[in-house]
């Protein structure tokens, strides 16, 4: 389940210079009281797909699309939360949070606040939490964590408490594993709240050290948006993390060291073969190619070989679309326009998969020109138009009023 907007209400919130603003005042007339205000940023991931929950490698970088949080004490013990985006109010009782998920946007709030608590975390008495947000729904720009982090940075704020950014990430994708039950890993809320302006960041999912690595000035992050919608809560991912698994316990039983896909190589893989199914292996080899690629691409991205780094991108696609299948007609569509317009670097699906969004890394004076190009094939090819963000790295979460 990703959290998403729709469009019509994110169109109704004011830009970015003003959105603080605006909800400063939103949330006094509603509650009658003046907020603490954060934001928690989307993200959209360079190249590293799926290998984050097999302890493996990953480039996110944090974007300008965000939620915004504001706050502010209650003396009642309740939890009031309204969504501007959904035009919805929920009421929770703090000393009694539900223990089971409701399957709506309400589940990333409270999976969270029952994770600060059992962290340790009180608040005194209650809190009013009012959320407005402009990451795309369903885009796979993670819409979840951005709500997450908003509501753990809120909360603690809220109570006093200080937190290591790393420990933030940790509780948030504890809250949407075990609460709203999406078996993903690490990188969203590690992104959302490590990020640096005109920065990626490559993570080690495992030991979660990280390297923030400069994006070149003269190069854009284009984001192409399909306009098909996934829910990654639900179906196919969770199928391909239990396919990785089913392939972990193949390669361990023959290699005891192996604990993740992390620790294989293409040559266990290989000698594997018979005790998996084909499918499987063709899970696997993703994995551990994407793996590689992915530090292969921080090489690159440090020489400042861009051409390099699209050649990581290109191949991440295909083994995406090949071994992993998540990719679908419009964003194989999508790839193949991009590869077609001068000044690309590189060009890719991003995110859980089957719909959503592809990243292009693409010369700045060429931004304008890669769009209509898009846009004019993807309209003749699909008879839609998508959506497309010119974006440069953001910074992390943090208060801003």
């Amino acid at each position: 389940m990703a959290v998403g907007y729709n469009q019509a209400a994110v169109n109704n919130i004011a830009s970015t210079e003003h959105r603080e603003e605006n909800l400063l005042e939103r949330f006094t007339r509603r509650f009658g009281a003046e907020p603490q205000v954060y934001r928690a940023p989307g993200r959209v991931n360079l190249i590293g797909e799926h290998t984050d929950y097999n302890d493996g490698f990953v480039m996110p970088a944090a974007i300008g699309f965000s939620t915004l949080a504001a706050i502010a004490h209650r003396t009642d013990h309740k939890l009031i939360v309204h969504s501007e985006n959904f035009a919805e109010e929920a009421e929770f009782d703090l000393r009694h949070l539900p223990t089971g998920r409701s399957g709506r946007w309400t589940d990333y709030v409270v999976g969270v606040a029952q994770a600060l608590q059992t962290s340790d975390v009180s608040l005194p008495g209650g809190a009013s939490l009012m959320l407005a947000g402009d990451v795309p729904q369903g885009a796979g720009l993670s819409s979840s964590a951005s709500v997450e982090v908003a509501t753990a940075s809120a909360l603690l704020g809220l109570a006093g408490v200080q937190r290591a950014p790393k420990e933030i990430a940790l509780l948030c994708q504890r809250a949407e594993n075990e609460f709203v039950g999406a078996r993903c890993g690490i990188m969203d809320q590690f992104i959302s709240v490590h990020g640096r302006r005109d920065h990626a960041l490559m993570l080690d999912c495992r030991s979660l050290d990280y390297t923030l690595l400069p994006l070149p000035g003269d190069a854009r992050l284009v984001i192409c948006n399909s306009m098909v919608k996934h829910s990654v809560a639900l179906g196919e991912y969770n199928v391909r993390r239990a396919e990785c698994e089913a392939g972990v316990r193949a390669l361990a039983a023959r290699f005891p060291g192996i604990r993740a896909l992390r620790d294989a190589t293409l040559e266990q893989l290989q000698a594997c073969r018979g005790e998996m199914s084909e499918k499987i292996v063709r899970r696997c080899r993703h994995v551990i190619t994407e793996s590689l690629r992915v530090e292969e691409a921080a090489v690159a991205l440090e020489d400042g070989d861009l051409k390099a780094f699209g050649r990581f991108m290109a191949e991440s696609h295909l083994s995406m679309r090949d071994d992993y299948e998540i990719t679908c007609a419009e964003i194989d569509l999508l790839v193949e326009l991009a590869e077609h317009v001068s000044a690309v670097y590189g060009a890719r699906m991003t995110g859980g998969g089957f719909g959503g969004c592809t990243i292009n890394l693409v010369a700045a004076e060429k931004a304008e020109e890669f769009k209509r190009a898009v846009v004019a094939g993807y309209k003749q090819g699909t008879g839609r138009e998508p959506d497309i963000y010119v974006c440069t790295a953001a910074d992390g979460a943090r208060r801003v009023a």
